[in-house]
């Protein structure tokens, strides 16, 4: 039987690369994409075969003729300015502050980490510098923000970076709005003019959820009751109908007829009002059982007695 040989297919050796070779790849693919490459961009159009990630492969390792140590961000970086993202130049705060006051300058703002590119250093971005300042990368110590260094160095005042608060400070607020409107401030009485930047909501949501340096697990309806005696209408003191009767008794012996719940102030409990009783009558609440009202409830008892009108 005649002797087979068997061919085998020797591996293909890829072809030795060159720096310049892959500059004129990446001015390639920066030309008709807008964009510099890097070692995730897939195949090398017009190259066969080659791959970015490859060719990163082989600059770092010293592979098909490359001296190694490098990678192909480094060599865009050295040889066409790109910027590299492992290799961000340090931060100073210094210079942050520099750009803050220029931005301010220019647009009558201060940066926010949402603003964009630096103006004058367009491969910043706000949102970057923001990140190590809190991450602590590119030389900063960490811990801090955009929002805290213009707080700490600029006097700038930021909703989300707001100054501690203290009971005494908020009833200072509100004795002020008590004497400009004749009523106590309750969380939906909007900004206050005596702090600008300040809301009564944002106070009672510190004082509820424990920030800005309180305690937390009060509200600005309960400080008001504690320290002012200001009713809480979300825990008014429950009501008996022994109570209502007697009112509405003292009532009558004053104006001559009965009370409706359109009366007013109660005199002898001048927090609460006809209205509010006939409502807990009607719907229950503060110890009433509800399905009631102010009239039903006098025509019951005084039936047979003059009843009521």
């Amino acid at each position: 039987m005649p002797h087979r040989r068997v061919s085998r297919r020797r591996a293909r050796r890829p072809p030795p690369l060159t720096k310049r070779q892959i500059l004129d790849w990446a001015d390639a693919h920066h030309q008709r994409t807008g964009r510099w490459p890097h070692k995730d961009s897939g195949i090398i159009v017009g190259a066969l075969a080659e791959k970015w990630m490859n060719v990163d492969m082989a600059l770092r390792k010293g592979l098909r003729g490359l001296p190694g140590g490098s990678s192909l961000a480094r060599l865009l970086a050295e040889q066409r300015g790109v910027r590299n993202h492992m290799a961000l130049p340090l931060l100073q705060e210094r210079q942050i502050l520099q750009w803050a006051d220029s931005y301010h300058q220019r647009t009558g703002r201060w940066p926010t980490r949402n603003s964009g590119f630096v103006h004058q250093v367009p491969q910043e971005t706000w949102l970057g510098i923001h990140t190590a300042l809190m991450q602590g990368h590119r030389g900063l110590p960490g811990g801090s923000s955009l929002a805290q260094l213009l707080a700490k160095r600029r006097g700038v005042r930021y909703p989300f970076f707001a100054e501690h608060l203290t009971i005494a400070k908020i009833l200072q607020w509100a004795d002020a709005h008590y004497r400009r409107t004749g009523h106590w401030p309750h969380s939906d009485s909007g900004p206050l003019e005596t702090a600008p930047g300040e809301t009564w909501l944002a106070v009672h949501t510190a004082l509820h959820k424990g920030q800005r340096g309180l305690p937390g697990g009060s509200t600005l309806a309960r400080l008001l009751a504690q320290h002012r005696g200001v009713r809480n209408h979300l825990r008014l003191q429950p009501l008996k109908e022994k109570q209502i009767l007697a009112w509405a008794d003292a009532y009558r012996q004053r104006a001559g007829k009965w009370p409706s719940r359109y009366a007013g102030a109660i005199a002898e409990a001048p927090e609460e009002t006809w209205a509010a009783v006939d409502a807990a009558l009607s719907q229950g609440g503060r110890g009433l059982p509800g399905n009631g009202s102010l009239p039903q409830l006098l025509a019951a008892h005084y039936r047979g007695r003059g009843g009521a009108r």
